[in-house]
């Protein structure tokens, strides 16, 4: 697989995401967006990429911290999360840039096709990819792994133009039954095509092998396969037009 960096700006401020591909393929394939979770364009998050890439997607590992404000893992992730969550707009707009750098990038290279466009994220990029379809982006599909599912920005009626699909544990602290409640009552009331998977017994970050931090996060082997095995499913129906 191959990995360049794109750069670009959003407000001011200086963005570097990963386009990962592989060189080996023949023409345009669909463009996925991979938002990660709190600590970003990680070596883990771009191995994330190379592995969603082997499915046949042209994949961006996306910035949503940009160059000057970049974890090293070692932080309280809420010093990073507070200021992005309470600023629905300003992660929207970071989310909408990474797609476009993707559409962009992968255009020039001839390796992309803009028809094609869907994103996926994690945990913090859960989140993110679910605020790209409240912002009524022109995507066929966002999926969310164990993302947040609160907001402080709704979907408005007849905005959201993406399938949405939330894989979810239903042992996740992050986001409990409650805030699956309102998300449902949310995308049913703007008109949304979306879908939940409740996974029994299943914590937080189930999709991460180093998660190991019950009751609060741990990787499940059968959840992260279910999870992936409906996600690129539920991709290829929106692309497809089954949705």
């Amino acid at each position: 697989m191959k990995v360049e960096a794109i750069s670009y700006a959003v407000d001011g401020l200086d963005f570097q995401s990963e386009l990962v591909f592989d060189e080996t393929a023949a023409g345009p394939r669909p463009l996925l967006v991979a938002a990660p979770n709190w600590a970003g364009v990680t070596p883990r998050a771009v191995e994330i990429g190379k592995e969603l890439a082997a499915q046949g997607y042209v994949v961006l590992v996306a910035d949503m911290h940009g160059l000057a404000r970049r974890p090293t893992g070692q932080e309280n992730p809420m010093e990073f999360l507070k200021p992005l969550i309470a600023e629905p707009a300003v992660t929207r707009a970071r989310i909408n840039a990474a797609m476009d750098a993707l559409t962009s990038g992968a255009t020039e290279r001839g390796i992309g096709n803009a028809n094609y466009r869907a994103a996926i994220g994690y945990c913090f990029g859960g989140a993110n990819v679910i605020d790209l379809a409240r912002s009524g982006a022109d995507v066929a599909a966002v999926v969310s792994m164990h993302g947040n599912l609160k907001t402080g920005l709704e979907a408005t009626a007849g905005s959201v133009k993406a399938s949405i699909l939330v894989v979810h544990g239903a042992q996740d602290p992050i986001a409990p039954k409650g805030d699956r409640d309102a998300f449902e009552a949310e995308m049913t009331a703007a008109g949304a095509d979306w879908t939940m998977l409740t996974l029994g017994g299943v914590y937080h970050s189930f999709t991460d092998p180093s998660a190991n931090r019950p009751p609060s996060s741990q990787f499940s082997s059968k959840a992260s396969r279910y999870g992936y095995a409906l996600a690129h499913t539920f991709i290829a129906d929106a692309f497809a037009g089954k949705r």
